[in-house]
Formats: C-alpha cells, structure tokens, sequence
C-alpha cells in the first residue's frame, strides 16, 4: 500500500514537471512569435513611411498636402519610444486621409501599405493576448515558467481600420 502511494505521488510530480515543461515551452515560442510579429509590423510601417514620403516628393500634390505627409512620415520614423511611435504612426494614418492620396499609381500602392500594416498589427496583437492569456494562468505564475520575459504589450494606433 504504501509503494502505491509513493508510485502515485511520483507519478503525479511527474505529469506536473511534463505540464510545466510543455507550458515553459509553448511561452518560449509564443514570445518569440510576439517578436517576429513585432518586426514584421515595425517592417510594415517603414515600408509604409517610405511611400509616403516617396509620394510626397513626387510632385503630384499641392505644395501642403505633401509638406504635410512628409513631416508625418519623418515624425514617425524618427519616433523613440512605444508611446510617441503609436501616436506619431496614428499621425501619418490621419495624414494620409487628410490628404487624399487617391492619384493613380500610388492610390493601389498606398492602399496596400496601409492593409498590410492592419494585418500586422492584428496578427501582433493577437499573439500578444495568447501570450498574455497564458502567462495569466496559475501555475504560470506560481512556477515561474515565463521565466525574466517581460509582459507584451499591445499596439494600439490608428491605422485605417
């Protein structure tokens, strides 16, 4: 009887030290997809404030419009910090409307800029909320399984949606 015990102590440590491999496992891959998709979103906007400045230095807006958009995409590059980025971002989507950017070729291509940043910044934050759904668990944090990892963040800005 009390090997039986001992068989089933050592049996149920066991499943929890597996569970906790397996959870301390699947948090590595989540964060590292949090930073791939970061990337990709940071890729996204660049490619965006690049267009923007590209189409304000074409000549085919008014002397304003286009005064207007490269400042934005400047401030937006040159951002810092998450915050000021988020809002400096925000900035260059409300630009981009403001003007009406809709003159043929640009119009499709800003378009697309302007979508493949949505995409991004939804898959990013989508893995982010698993992520932090999963670091919120019990045992997540009683174990310690998330290991230094700082929390992710999401990222909130205007971006045409």
């Amino acid at each position: 009887m009390d090997l039986s015990w001992g068989l089933a102590i050592v049996a149920v440590l066991l499943l929890f030290a597996a569970y906790g491999c397996w959870t301390a496992g699947r948090l590595d891959k989540l964060h590292h997809r949090v930073a791939t998709a970061r990337a990709r979103l940071d890729t996204e906007l660049a490619r965006r404030s690049a267009l923007v400045a590209e189409l304000a230095g074409s000549g085919v807006l008014d002397p304003a419009s286009s005064l207007l958009l490269l400042d934005a995409a400047h401030r937006a590059r040159t951002a810092t910090d998450d915050n000021e980025r988020e809002q400096c971002e925000s900035a260059l989507t409300r630009a981009i409307h403001a003007t009406g950017t809709d003159i043929e070729p640009w119009a499709g291509e800003l378009s697309l800029a302007m979508r493949r940043v949505q995409l991004a910044r939804r898959f990013h934050n989508d893995i982010v909320v698993s992520t932090r759904d999963l670091r919120r668990r019990r045992l997540v944090s009683w174990f310690q399984l998330a290991g230094h990892a700082p929390m992710p963040a999401t990222i909130e800005l205007e971006d045409g949606s």
